[in-house]
Formats: C-alpha cells, sequence, structure tokens
C-alpha cells in the first residue's frame, strides 16, 4: 500500500471509532425540568428528527408537565408513548400536547415513537 492508502486506512478507522463513542459510550447532558410557580415541573419538547430534549431530568414525587410539539410529517413520530408511566398519546403536526404524571420513584424511564426509532429518558432522581 502507498502513503496515500495507509492514511486513509487509518483516518476511516479513526473516524469509525470517534462515531462509535460519540453515539454510544459519550455521556449525553440532560435537560432539567423548570420549576413553575404552583410547583409543577415542567419540559417543552420539540419532535424534529428526533426529541429534543431526548434527557430529561426530573425530581421525584413532584408533578411534571412534558409539552411536546411535533414539527415534522414522518409517520414515526405520529405517536409518544412513556409506558412505564402508561402514557400515550398522538401528536398533531405544530400542536402542543401534554403529558402530565408524578414520579413516584427514583430511576431511568425510557420513551419513544411507536416504531422505536425516536427513542429518549426520562432520569427521576431525588
Amino acid at each position: 500500500m502507498t502513503g496515500v492508502e495507509w492514511l486513509v486506512t487509518i483516518g476511516g478507522f479513526a473516524l469509525s471509532i470517534f462515531v462509535g463513542w460519540f453515539f454510544w459510550f459519550s455521556k449525553k447532558e440532560g435537560t432539567s425540568a423548570s420549576l413553575s410557580e404552583e410547583g409543577i415541573q415542567e419540559i417543552f419538547m420539540t419532535v424534529k428528527g428526533g426529541y429534543t430534549p431526548d434527557l430529561v431530568l426530573v425530581k421525584v414525587g413532584k408533578p411534571v408537565k412534558i409539552h411536546v410539539t411535533r414539527k415534522e410529517t414522518a409517520a414515526c413520530s405520529e405517536l409518544l408513548m412513556i409506558p412505564d408511566f402508561e402514557l400515550s398519546k398522538k401528536l398533531p403536526q405544530n400542536e402542543m400536547v401534554t403529558f402530565e404524571f408524578v414520579p413516584k420513584q427514583i430511576g431511568e424511564f425510557d420513551f419513544s415513537c411507536q416504531m422505536g426509532m425516536y427513542r429518549g429518558k426520562i432520569v427521576v432522581s431525588d
């Protein structure tokens, strides 16, 4: 192999390692819910190619409202499910839909679209 071929091979290998680390091993910072005057934890989420934010941080025992606005037409984003809280709602395009619940235990709880292509996590702490 020539020097250029070696550089391309090493560069491709390094890029593959970086992509794997970025998507599977890098620690994401979550978005903490803001506390309203009424003591309700609120998060505003957008759906466009995925959930933003996709890592939501809330406190145990306090009511939570997650306001979701879908800004795309993809069929996968038509439904948002939070199975551990027994919540599931259709998301009409460009309309805000609110999910309300009170987390009763500390832990990590997944949410996703009906096909599991869009995913996120709610982290409940004390």
